[in-house]
């Protein structure tokens, strides 16, 4: 299948870039994907559009892929007079994922934190029973409220501290979700050889707080097929249930059916299917009763909406630093996207 990129996967997986705040992966990604699209360019919202075009197109037919390039972080909101910032979540967090972690503020510059809250040792009886509460932590930078005032002022953006490992057969990161299908969308573009129809590759802005990046693309493009490109919940852990998995680590390309926002239509899902199977590609269904990714937004935010679908990494420990994604199924993402693209005007898309 190929070597990963582990090093253009790392780089990607680190960078900073809260919701509304991509600057520095937006960034990243314009010098990967330069030389590999016909243009590029940054709409309004921030979500980086590029173009690919296709050789056999007297219809016109759009293809959008689209990735969100922006991961779960928080916003400065109060700097108290000892110098502990105040916090607001951007994207969703379960808070006891918070409890001893290393952050990042990026004011005038960047700034290593930890997010601390109330000693153990002080603690009543009840205090250690609760479930930590996000209004319980706050961020120590270890200065002067002088200090930080000079650096950082409510507004200023925060991220996860973690850098990328190998373990196993997976790596293992901060904001896999979704910088995982970023890297994918990048190998997907280096590797394809030909396209029938015009490909808009876009890495959108703020998914994380309401699909608002793809929402706006969608609407400009009106793409007249969408496939998505995100995480998913692996929960093939120990406890769990057959039925509440989702999906597994190691087997596979997940082909979503449905999730909280979206039924993909019948005729993608059909031909991812038999796309994977043609080319030995494994694959798995994925259904997920929880939570929403782009595909809802390039499904009907086109001015005629979209035969939209999705292609969803497994990974495991969602929106914690310690996510984890298999490397065999991040290349059968790829491998998947590739085939898909290339021959997606072989199929009879008029079948009821």
């Amino acid at each position: 299948m190929g070597n990963l990129n582990i090093q253009l996967l790392k780089r990607v997986c680190e960078a900073a870039g809260a919701p509304g705040f991509e600057q520095r992966i937006r960034k990243i990604i314009q010098e990967e994907i330069r030389s590999l699209v016909d243009d590029a360019w940054t709409d309004n919202l921030g979500n980086l559009i590029a173009l690919k075009k296709g050789t056999n197109n007297p219809e016109g037919y759009k293809v959008m892929v689209a990735a969100h390039m922006d991961e779960i972080g928080f916003i400065v909101t109060h700097i108290d007079d000892n110098g502990f910032v105040r916090f607001h979540p951007l994207g969703g967090f379960d808070p006891k994922t918070l409890v001893a972690q290393r952050v990042i503020v990026h004011g005038r510059k960047d700034l290593l934190g930890v997010m601390s809250s109330k000693p153990v040792h002080v603690m009543s009886a009840e205090e250690r029973t609760k479930a930590p509460q996000l209004t319980d932590f706050f961020i120590d930078l270890g200065m002067s409220k002088k200090e930080v005032e000079r650096l950082v002022k409510p507004g200023d953006p925060i991220t996860r501290e973690r850098e990328l490992v190998e373990i196993g057969e997976c790596v293992n990161c901060k904001s896999l979700d979704n910088r995982a299908s970023v890297f994918v969308l990048i190998e997907a573009l280096r590797q394809i050889n030909s396209l029938p129809y015009d490909l808009y590759a876009v890495f959108t802005v703020q998914e994380e707080v309401g699909l608002r990046g793809a929402s706006v693309a969608t609407h400009a493009l009106a793409p007249d097929f969408g496939i998505a490109l995100d995480v998913t919940v692996a929960y093939d852990l120990p406890g769990s249930k057959p039925h509440e998995q989702i999906t597994s680590l190691g087997q596979g390309a997940a082909i979503k059916i449905m999730d909280q926002s979206v039924i993909c239509d019948y005729r993608m899902v059909d031909y991812l299917q038999k796309t994977a199977e043609k080319h030995a590609i494994k694959w798995q269904t994925e259904i997920l009763t929880g939570g929403g990714t782009d595909t809802a937004s390039l499904q009907r935010m086109g001015k005629r909406g979209s035969i939209a679908g999705a292609i969803s990494i497994p990974t495991r420990h969602l929106h914690q630093v310690i996510e984890m994604a298999h490397k065999e199924d991040l290349q059968q993402c790829i491998t998947l996207l590739v085939r898909a693209l290339e021959e997606i005007d072989t199929f009879n898309w008029e079948h009821a």
